[in-house]
């Protein structure tokens, strides 16, 4: 991301330094670009580098697709609403009461299908039988135990066929 950004900046910015610079020796410089021009080029640059910011991996985006996505309800009768943004793939509107984070996948090392709102702290972690919206900032859950109908099927199914400890002792 960072080498497209700082080709994108290779590209544009020289022609508006060069048309503000470049100016003969003896004669009372022109100026080849009008502020306008210039103005609207920075804007065009500044679009171009927040749209590489934006692009996810393929790693990322397969990430996405796993999301469990609508309106997951949670303990304490807290409802979690996911919704993607289709316009920006790989991205997702996260929901709770009035609080909305814009969130985007970010790969793990455990599998784990992680979503990062990185301006609000904010984290949504989602695991085979729940999900959780933290706050890293504050240092707190703001919802835990949250289940879309597939984690509600897998918490069940481990409720009823519990997995053996790894403290258990080692059966004969």
């Amino acid at each position: 991301m960072k080498s497209l950004r700082i080709l994108l900046l290779a590209l544009l910015l020289p022609a508006a330094v060069v048309a503000q610079t470049a100016t003969p020796a003896k004669t009372k410089p022109k100026p080849s670009a009008s502020r306008a021009e210039i103005k609207a080029k920075a804007k065009d640059l500044a679009v171009a580098v927040e749209a590489a910011d934006a692009a996810l991996s393929p790693g990322e985006l397969a990430i996405a697709e796993r999301v469990h996505v609508g309106d997951l309800p949670c303990e304490l009768g807290a409802t979690v609403t996911i919704v993607p943004d289709h316009k920006l793939p790989g991205y997702f509107d996260v929901h709770l009461h009035k609080i909305k984070y814009r969130m985007f996948p970010v790969e793990t090392s455990t599998g784990a299908i992680r979503l990062e709102d990185r301006k609000a702290g904010a984290v949504w972690l989602q695991l085979g039988n729940k999900s959780m919206l933290m706050n890293q900032k504050l240092g707190k859950r703001l919802a835990d135990e949250c289940m879309s109908p597939a984690q509600a099927a897998v918490a069940q199914a481990l409720k009823n066929n519990p997995q053996p400890s790894i403290l258990d002792s080692a059966k004969p």
